[in-house]
């Protein structure tokens, strides 16, 4: 069973290659701030962090699934995903910039929040979308209370939090400033393995089958 990834992720691919699985990208290139503007706007309220991750994960799986750059027709099981870290009920995404990222890391340091995970996986065949079925997964993220203001500049410096939510990772350069996190690990990495394991179970598809690179079969 082939697993296209909607996602430019490095980490996510990264995560899916050490469970065996390597799976074929595709960009889904979706403006993540009009899908979410258009959303709100016809609810006429805010999304709650789980509503806003499984809706752009969705929108990134099906963006994908009918992307007019794909050289042959997808066969197999494509998903999406997407990630915010909530603090204080205020929802971050990317920082983007090395200010926003020092800015956000003054907040949180010595504090927990929750990463939010959402995951969309639809059934191609030939090319044609067939079902589909989503799930978001949440794990609480506690950060170091004695991260000096020298090891937080040279975090920053290094760029690696200004493009990742939430401004940090568990799987690189982050991982000594976070002292626990409770949920599944893979969540806070941007896609939850055990999560993304019960979509494909109810899709009626084993896990095992996915396993392609060596060492897996």
């Amino acid at each position: 069973m082939r697993l296209y990834l909607a996602s430019t992720s490095p980490a996510r691919l990264a995560l899916l290659r050490a469970a065996g699985i390597e799976p074929v990208l595709i960009d889904p290139a979706v403006d993540e701030a009009r899908v979410v503007a258009e959303t709100e706007a016809s609810r006429g309220d805010a999304l709650e962090p789980r509503v806003l991750v499984e809706l752009l994960a969705r929108a990134k799986a099906e963006a994908a699934a009918a992307s007019a750059l794909l050289t042959e027709p997808l066969d197999g099981l494509l998903l999406g995903g997407d990630s915010v870290f909530v603090l204080d009920g205020v929802i971050y995404g990317k920082p983007h910039t090395a200010q926003t990222a020092r800015e956000r890391w003054e907040r949180q340091r010595g504090r927990t929040g929750t990463l939010y995970s959402g995951h969309w996986l639809i059934e191609v065949e030939e090319g044609v979308p067939g079902r589909a079925i989503g799930a978001v997964a949440e794990a609480e993220v506690t950060f170091a209370d004695d991260l000096d203001d020298a090891e937080l500049d040279a975090y920053v410096a290094t760029g690696e939090p200004l493009y990742v939510a939430g401004a940090f990772t568990i799987d690189s350069l982050g991982a000594p400033f976070i002292t626990s996190i409770v949920g599944d690990p893979s969540t806070v990495v941007g896609l939850s393995l055990p999560t993304l394991r019960r979509l494909v179970r109810g899709l009626g598809h084993e896990w095992p089958t996915l396993w392609n690179r060596p060492g897996a079969l």
